[in-house]
């Protein structure tokens, strides 16, 4: 290590000054990482892990490109920060440009923010400013977020702890199709479901409802993949009602779905579209709410009461300039595309192997395996958000991943494999290999 603090000391420091999220302190026991590059990191004592997980699925591009890191020392020899309402920057320009250019539809301009919570919190707050509605359509199988407003629109238990959070938030039905024991296309659960979703719009009054947000691909709850006719359904309801249509793309764009971004996939285009994590590949925070022709036409005229002091910071947005063409030159999204494959086939093969794969859902390197206690009944092999005794073999399963040197991100009864899109086939199906051996773990137990 180059530090001169001990792993331990590390440990003991970090555990006596500053809190771990999402979890009581003494459950936390940290990987103390000392270097990362490519795909791969090295902790304090030398051991290497293949991150199968591009950590929160936000280092895209993978670790340490010295393109990322020399655009950012460039900027910050000539000027890290001006105040973003007196002064403009060549790469709050060229970011600009360049998101306008890969973003579908008449998505024209961005609202700069240091991440994909604050991205969503200015969506809502745009939405209700243009419409002059005040609800917010969301779902159960959602997270937009940890701050105020966007822990609200997360549907997932860790919005628990911060109610009754911000009011006029309703929520639809979600749109899960193995959970209804129904396959991906099925015409009939797709228009109960959309049913559902126009009956509340009636119940709510349309009149009232500013916009609805969704996650274009659910990520940390499940990576639920939409059908083309699902998500176009979404589109004509939204156009019906006259509500605004903001797809939350901060894990599933720039590439990780093997398209720019998730909606590509079925040609939607949506009013906003929030982005953070692949944006700089987290190498350091930026995100971004992209807004329409239209919208941003509204604000010509009428102030935008929205600000942040690091809105368009010059050196977050260099990085999100050098990401975006690393994307181009190393034809990064076609790179997941084709290693897309061959994750959709081998987690296929897997389920074939394994009794206790109940499904596997995959688009690009954006990827999830659930797990079962009886696959004919799909019983999960945790409850919903189970306590720690009630995980049963998953801890087991974890610490063999990390003993076999791969890291990813086991959740519930789920684990994910989303590699940085730089990885290549030989080490795609060495991470899998190591995978397809801890599942005997959860074999066993299920037996």
């Amino acid at each position: 290590m180059d530090s001169t603090l001990s792993r331990q000391e590390i440990l003991d420091i970090s555990r006596e000054t500053t809190l771990y999220e999402w979890t009581s302190q003494k459950a936390m026991k940290p990987l103390v990482i000392d270097r990362a590059k490519g795909i791969y990191m090295w902790d304090a004592d030398g051991k290497r892990y293949m991150d199968f997980n591009s950590q929160l699925m936000c280092v895209n591009i993978g670790h340490g490109d010295q393109r990322v890191i020399d655009a950012v020392r460039a900027q910050m020899e000539k000027v890290c920060y001006i105040a973003p309402t007196v002064a403009t920057t060549s790469p709050r320009a060229e970011l600009g440009q360049l998101l306008k250019d890969i973003t579908p539809g008449n998505l024209s301009k961005a609202f700069f923010t240091n991440g994909g919570a604050e991205a969503n919190e200015n969506a809502i707050k745009i939405a209700r400013m243009y419409s002059g509605r005040h609800k917010i359509l969301v779902r159960y199988r959602a997270y937009h977020g940890a701050t105020a407003g966007a822990i609200t629109l997360t549907g997932d238990p860790r919005r628990w702890a911060a109610e009754p959070g911000i009011p006029g938030v309703v929520r639809i039905p979600d749109f899960y199709p193995y959970r209804a024991g129904k396959d991906l296309d099925d015409a009939e659960y797709t228009a109960s479901v959309l049913n559902a979703t126009e009956d509340i719009i009636q119940f709510e009054g349309p009149h009232t409802i500013a916009a609805m947000i969704i996650e274009t691909v659910v990520g940390t709850n499940g990576i639920l993949i939409p059908s083309a006719a699902y998500i176009k359904g979404l589109r004509a309801l939204c156009d019906k009602y006259g509500i605004l249509l903001i797809c939350d793309e901060v894990m599933s764009g720039f590439g990780r779905t093997g398209e720019w971004f998730a909606v590509d996939h079925w040609g939607v285009v949506p009013d906003m579209m929030t982005l953070a994590k692949g944006l700089t590949s987290a190498y350091v925070p930026l995100g971004a709410t992209m807004v329409t022709d239209t919208i941003a036409e509204y604000f010509e005229d009428h102030p935008l009461y929205a600000g942040l002091t690091y809105n368009a910071h010059s050196v977050g947005c260099a990085a999100g300039v050098a990401c975006i063409n690393i994307y181009k030159e190393d034809k990064l999204v076609e790179n997941a595309r084709a290693m897309g494959e061959i994750v959709k086939a081998e987690l296929a093969k897997m389920k074939e192997k394994h009794p206790s794969i109940g499904d596997t859902r995959a688009i690009g390197l954006f990827s999830l395996v659930e797990l079962v206690k009886n696959r004919d009944t799909r019983e999960p092999l945790t409850p919903y958000n189970p306590r720690p005794d009630q995980l049963g073999p998953m801890p087991a399963f974890n610490a063999f991943l990390r003993e076999n040197g791969l890291f990813t991100f086991v959740r519930w009864n789920t684990f994910f494999v989303n590699p940085p899109l730089t990885i290549t086939e030989q080490e795609l199906r060495e991470g899998l290999a190591i995978i397809d051996r801890g599942l005997d773990i959860i074999d066993a137990a299920v037996a």
